[in-house]
Formats: structure tokens, sequence, C-alpha cells
């Protein structure tokens, strides 16, 4: 009977962070895209700009529609917005319709991050709360692993990467469907939602505010090496589309290996001396990718800023809910919203290595200053960590 019930709630809801890691494509799709279409590094980030934007524009409007809708209803809606989004380059591969694409996935991508942890409250127990939230997330971080292996996989075929489309296309249709015939029935508790005037007052607090620039920093960060790695992996080494996108998989393989280990870390450390930590090998990683002209130093490299990058959001997030307890949604409706960092850091990484003739190193010296602000809140993060 448990087995059964484990098929029928518990898995078609965690497949949807499977489905959540979807959003990462933008890394390569970028890459692939300035190819087919000749664009520049300024014109070829404008497909981050249109996904990530609606994090800003939704995380909030969401969070008030989840009462209303049901969490399962929401996720099932997202399933489907990101079905058709890879669906529309299988009708037209133009610059436009791609652009409508990722904004589409962006849309898709910002209701399941809404409403992906609430529905998980629904079908486990109190006590497996959390181990399943982290499960969770590494089955999202084994999604981002295998996707540059899968237009990479196909890139020597006639269709090409763009398989992706169609196979992420069929999985999200398949995840719908699934969590549609699962028997779940929520609870009817009447929340509180949040507002947009009582989400973005809590800026005014000193301490959720520099969370909030860290969490745009850090999801700015991680998409720019989604786009640049590549990149800076064809110019120095001279290596096809196909093959450089794997970089992309050595950085989501480190960030998987970090996320399993991180739990039995933090139980022994308290949070800041972890963040000071993954903050500083980060940065060692970064430094590393700028100077390398070895392939193993850069393998090394693009592994440490993984392993250092991978458990700071899920930091920052923790502190600020300890922070504001009291203000639980509005806190988690105002952090999410700093996702859109991925359309803001992306069209300047694209503009300073068009700067500089499109040399990719300027890319990551620019990452590596932004990079800094992470260690300059080290001070708030201690605050609130030995509260």
């Amino acid at each position: 009977m448990q087995s059964k019930q484990l098929f029928r709630t518990i898995l078609p809801v965690m497949f949807g962070y499977f489905i959540m890691a979807f959003v990462d494509v933008v890394g390569i799709a970028t890459n692939y895209v300035k190819a087919d279409f000749q664009f520049s590094d300024t014109i070829s980030s404008l497909l981050s700009v249109a996904c990530f934007i609606w994090f800003l524009l939704l995380s909030i409007p969401t969070g008030m529609l989840l009462n209303r809708f049901g969490r399962k209803n929401m996720v099932i809606v997202s399933f489907i917005v990101t079905f058709i989004a890879f669906a529309i380059p299988l009708i037209s591969y133009t610059f436009p319709m791609i652009l409508l694409a990722f904004a589409l996935i962006g849309i898709g991508n910002t209701i399941i991050q809404v409403a992906m942890n609430p529905l998980v409250k629904e079908v486990v127990s109190g006590d497996k709360l959390t181990g399943t939230m982290t499960l969770g997330y590494f089955v999202k971080a084994a999604s981002s692993f295998l996707a540059p292996i899968i237009a990479s996989a196909f890139a020597g075929t006639a269709f090409g990467w763009k398989w992706i489309f169609p196979i992420y296309s069929i999985v999200s249709l398949i995840a719908a469907a699934w969590l549609f015939s699962a028997p779940i029935k929520e609870e009817k508790i009447e929340l509180k939602s949040p507002s947009f005037k009582e989400s973005f007052a809590l800026l005014k607090d000193r301490y959720i505010l520099l969370f909030f620039i860290g969490i745009i920093v850090l999801v700015g960060a991680d998409v720019g090496m989604g786009i640049s790695l590549p990149k800076i992996l064809k110019e120095r080494f001279d290596l096809p589309e196909s093959k450089a996108t794997l970089g992309n998989s050595l950085y989501f393989l480190a960030r998987t290996v970090s996320t399993l280990g991180v739990g039995i870390l933090l139980m022994r450390m308290k949070e800041h001396k972890f963040y000071g930590v993954s903050v500083v090998v980060a940065l060692v990683g970064l430094a590393g990718i700028i100077f390398a002209t070895n392939y193993t130093v850069m393998a090394i490299s693009v592994i440490l800023f993984g392993l250092g990058y991978a458990n700071l959001f899920s930091i920052l997030f923790g502190l600020a809910l300890k922070h504001k307890p009291e203000y639980t949604n509005e806190v988690s409706a105002i952090l999410v919203t700093g996702i859109a960092g991925g359309a803001v850091v992306s069209p300047i990484l694209g503009i300073v290595t068009d700067a500089f003739g499109g040399r990719q190193v300027a890319a990551f010296v620019a990452l590596l200053i932004i990079w800094l602000y992470m260690a300059c809140i080290l001070k708030p993060v201690r605050t609130i960590s030995e509260k």
C-alpha cells in the first residue's frame, strides 16, 4: 500500500523538481542561438532577459493565487505552460519565436518555483518534509546536469541540439498528466497571501535587502556561468559547440555533489562559517577560470566554483526566514523575485564581452567583480547566523 501511495502521490510531485531545472536550458540555448543567427553577445543575452524577468513580475501574484486555485493546480499549469514553451520552436525557429518560448519558460518556472515546496507539504508528513525537499533539489540538480549532455548527444544529427525542445516538451506533458492523476487532497487552510506592498516593504529592513541583492547576484552568476562557460572553452581550447557545452555538465555535477554533502557539514558548522568557506572556494574557482591556460586547471576551477556556489541560495533564504519568521510568506515572495537576477547580470556580461571585442575572459572578470558582493555581506550573514 505504501509503495502504491509513493507512486501515486509523492513521485509525481517530486518529478516537478526535474521539470523545475528546465529553466537552466537558457545557458545552452543562448550559445546555440547565437551561432545559428550570428548574433552578438548583447543580443543573444536577451534570451535570459525574456526568461528571468518574469520572476520579478509574477512571483508575488503567483503567491496570491496559490490559496485560491490550489497548489496542485498551479503546478499543473506550470507544466502545461512549459510544454507549450518547448513546442513553439518546433513550429517556427525564428528569433522572435525563441524569445516567446523563453518568456513562457520563465513564466512556467516562476509558477513552479513558488508553488512546488508548498505542494510537497501536502504529500509528506512534517518530520519527512526537509529530507523530501532536499531530495527534490537533488533531482533538480541531476536534471540540470543532463541537459548539456542531451544537447551534445544530438549535436551531430540533422535536427541538431534542437532535439532538446521535443524531449522537454513531451516530458513536461507527461509530468502534467501524472500529477493530474495523483489523488492529492490539499488541506484547506486560510493563509494570508503576501501583497506587493507588504512584500516590498520588507526591503526597508537592511538584512532582507542585503540577502535579496545576494539572491540577485547568485542567480545572475549561475546564468552567466551557464552562458559564458561554453564560450570561453571554445575560445581558449578551440572546442566545438557540442563539446564546449559539456562544461556546463561538469559545473552542474559539482553542484549536485555539493548539495548532497551540505547537510552533514551544516550540522557541524554555523551557517556563516560554511557560507564564508563557500564564497572563497567559488572565488578561487572564478579566478582559476580567468587565468587557466591548461584544460585540467580549467576543469578543476569549474568544479571549485560549482562546489562553492551550490548551497549559498538556500543559506541566504534560510537566514532571511530566520531573521523575519513572522513574515514567512512575504519573505519567501520577495526572495523569489530575486531570481530575476538572471535578467540583470546576463545583459551586463554580454555588453562587457562585446566591449572587449568578444573576449569571454571579460565576462568572467565582470562575474568575479560582481561575486565580491557575496564576500561583502559576510558580516550580516554572521550576525543573523549567530542569533
